[in-house]
């Protein structure tokens, strides 16, 4: 399968844009000031023919009933372009922010996949009856509104697993921006192919999608790099990436930019980041920098569309709006 590209979500103004200029894909998320599904509306209205998901959407904020009805309603607007990934969250974003049980998250996501399946594939006059050891269903819903829906659902599977549960229930796998090549080669993709070996469902294709920390800028290089620096800081003051961490070798940079983290200080943070790791790990520079990162990379990017991701942490709006661009003139060069 040929290598697309795609942008996460800035805002409907540059949907058309990036169209023309061959982005095949949007993709949006959660956070505390903005909602995976709000976003995934906006993107099939503004839209014309690119796949529009989530990437993520936090799991466990919603039922799966609440998952699929955003879902169905989406679909009436792009019809067979809509995908849907999900995302466990972090042990204390399920704790603190949500109020939901935080433990075995490999078990409940999985769970909660097959129930939002349940849910997607009902059709009129059928009750919708998932059972499992954390959703009981029995939904008569009693109102012509069903019918069976093929949306592709994913996960994001950052370790081994996750991803083996991905394998094992999703029709794809979301991978993080901090995926590197050795990362996909050596513990995602043999992890989803363990899961594959396990299922005993039928399903389509595979779909292999990720984003990557993408921030390019041909007037300011340096001011672009060191967006990039600090996202990757920001995203390894996370714990649940620890087994990356150590399999990189990072240990001592991370310990320093979780030191400077909690010292509110993101100039070390960004200082931590060694070249070895922003090589790795981000795309950042000029636009033609971009290139040949991304040509150096080849095989080692997300097989089937990969969302060129502008960095988020301590950086507005307006920039990250010119990071897209400049994003949007990097996929123009290369498809």
């Amino acid at each position: 399968m040929q290598m697309r590209f795609g942008l996460n979500w800035t805002d409907g103004e540059l949907a058309a844009e990036a169209e023309d200029a061959g982005a095949t894909g949007f993709c949006t998320g959660d956070f505390a000031d903005h909602d995976a599904y709000l976003n995934l509306a906006e993107m099939a209205r503004e839209s014309r023919d690119a796949e529009v998901g989530t990437a993520i959407a936090y799991a466990f904020a919603r039922t799966p009933y609440a998952h699929a009805t955003a879902a169905r309603q989406i679909h009436r607007t792009a019809p067979g372009r809509v995908f849907l990934g999900f995302g466990s969250g972090a042990h204390r974003i399920n704790r603190d922010w949500f109020s939901v049980p935080p433990d075995r998250p490999v078990g409940r996501i999985k769970e909660l996949l097959s129930a939002v399946r349940a849910f997607l594939e009902a059709e009129n006059g059928q009750t919708v009856r998932f059972e499992g050891d954390y959703y009981d269903i029995r939904a008569d819903i009693g109102a012509p509104v069903l019918g069976r829906l093929e949306i592709p659902l994913m996960l994001a599977g950052f370790n081994a697993g996750m991803a083996t549960a991905a394998g094992e229930v999703a029709d794809g796998i979301i991978g993080h921006g901090l995926f590197t090549s050795r990362w996909w080669d050596e513990v995602v993709r043999p992890a989803v192919a363990t899961g594959h070996s396990r299922s005993s469902r039928e399903r389509g294709p595979w779909r292999e999608t990720g984003w990557v920390i993408t921030s390019l800028n041909d007037e300011d290089p340096e001011r672009a790099i060191l967006d990039a620096r600090r996202m990757i800081a920001f995203y390894l003051t996370v714990k649940t990436y620890d087994p990356f961490v150590e399999f990189h070798g990072w240990q001592r940079a991370v310990a320093d930019i979780r030191e400077a983290f909690a010292g509110k200080d993101p100039g070390a943070m960004a200082a931590a980041v060694s070249d070895d790791m922003l090589q790795a790990v981000a795309v950042a520079g000029t636009v033609e920098d971009g290139r040949k990162q991304l040509a150096s990379r080849a095989g080692g990017l997300p097989s089937d569309l990969a969302f060129l991701a502008a960095p988020s942490y301590l950086v507005s709006r307006r920039r990250q709006h010119e990071y897209a661009r400049a994003g949007l003139r990097l996929i123009s060069s290369l498809v």
